[in-house]
């Protein structure tokens, strides 16, 4: 084999790009490695980087392992160069291996502690003894930033500063501006009727400001807060027979300034449902009147989902009174709507009451009162049946025109 000395150098910050140069411009004869040494190590193992090449002493060696050698040691994120020096039938590697984190400090951050934030980066991989990588310093300095927009403080500025010591170490350092907390100076609700504005805006933790506002920081707009607010507002609709009711979308917007804070809460209210019955289908042990008088909800009363959701419970741990620790007590909620009629909704109470027992719906039956200048068109109310038919609640559906 010929002796002489052939020579290849790559300088990449990726193991595609050094896969590129291997193979289309240092390319060499295959030949048989009699040796493999390491250069430029200082605080990994020797053993590391002959464990990650896909070749040894007495293998073959050709461009394509040494393109895979190259990817595989930067993959180890040891390194920030690889270069491969073949002299005759030797194969030299030569890493730069990356600084080393000597330590992490945050300066100006008051909104957090210092220690959450140090353990926080130890679970990414940023802390003191391992290697430096940028891209998780760039991730480190985007998601503090977005942790003060959680807080409010969206004038909050974080540089990332990497400080170069002996030993090839560096020091991190996170210096904060964090400026002052944007406020809530508005809150507004759209689209509804029934009830007040300022009653709806009541129900939200979140508000414009108040006398104790510095200690519970009600007027600093949170998503996580805003979500929780729009839950209350939902379940009071729902308590109040509004079934339809959604919300819509909501808009936050904030001042040029960053200092104010305009949330917009867009709804719909939906028909008012009122319960026309309540019945009870199942087995009931022939103890009906007992978990009559157990039912939280009365015909003629707006749809409450809370006293749908305790009658349930009440029946459930009745029927634990009586050694059916695995009652199945489901509500099933009635509801037909048709053209110009007074929209009323069904509760039905279905027991198991053990194995062997088979329960299923009964006929659940729709009262609706047309009013005087209008006309229930049967086509309209046979679609709005076979609508609640397709939906697979009910064993059947019934359809009565009458007085409720």
């Amino acid at each position: 084999m010929n002796k002489q000395f052939k020579r290849f150098r790559v300088r990449t910050v990726s193991a595609m790009v050094a896969m590129a140069f291997v193979a289309n411009v240092w390319a060499v004869e295959p030949f048989t490695l009699r040796d493999i040494r390491v250069e430029g190590l200082q605080r990994a193992e020797p053993g590391t980087v002959f464990a990650s090449l896909p070749f040894r002493i007495g293998d073959q060696y050709n461009d394509e392992k040494g393109s895979a050698a190259i990817r595989s040691l930067f993959g180890l994120g040891l390194f920030k160069d690889v270069r491969l020096e073949v002299n005759g039938d030797v194969l030299v590697v030569i890493v730069e291996e990356r600084p080393t984190v000597a330590d992490v400090d945050f300066v100006g951050s008051k909104e957090f502690d210092k220690d959450a934030l140090k353990k926080a980066l130890h679970e990414i991989g940023l802390t003191e003894g391992r290697p430096y990588d940028q891209s998780l310093a760039d991730r480190a300095e985007q998601e503090l930033k977005r942790q003060y927009i959680n807080k409010s403080l969206y004038g909050a500025e974080v540089v990332t500063t990497v400080t170069p010591i002996e030993r090839n170490r560096v020091n991190l350092t996170f210096t904060v501006t964090e400026g002052q907390p944007a406020r809530i100076k508005d809150i507004r609700i759209v689209g509804n009727k029934a009830f007040p504005e300022s009653t709806l805006k009541g129900l939200f933790e979140l508000d414009t400001g108040g006398f104790l506002s510095w200690y519970t920081k009600s007027d600093r707009y949170s998503r996580t807060k805003l979500n929780a607010d729009l839950e209350v507002l939902r379940s009071y609709y729902l308590n109040r027979g509004y079934l339809e009711f959604r919300v819509d979308s909501t808009q936050v917007a904030i001042s040029p300034n960053k200092q104010d804070i305009t949330i917009t809460v867009n709804v719909t209210e939906g028909e008012r449902y009122i319960v026309s019955s309540v019945k009870l289908e199942g087995n009931y042990l022939s103890k009906e009147n007992e978990f009559k008088s157990l039912v939280k909800i009365q015909a003629g009363e707006p749809y409450n989902a809370d006293r749908v959701a305790e009658t349930t419970k009440a029946f459930t741990d009745h029927f634990g009174n009586f050694g059916y620790a695995f009652a199945n007590v489901e509500a099933r909620l009635g509801a037909v709507r048709a053209a110009a009629v007074r929209d009323t909704a069904i509760a039905v109470y279905r027991h198991a009451a053990g194995r062997g027992d088979d329960t299923r719906d009964r006929i659940v039956v729709r009262n609706i009162d047309a009013t005087a200048d209008h006309h229930l068109r049967a086509l309209s109310a046979a679609a709005d049946v076979d609508l609640l038919d397709i939906q697979s609640l009910f064993f059947e559906v019934a359809f009565l025109v009458g007085n409720p």
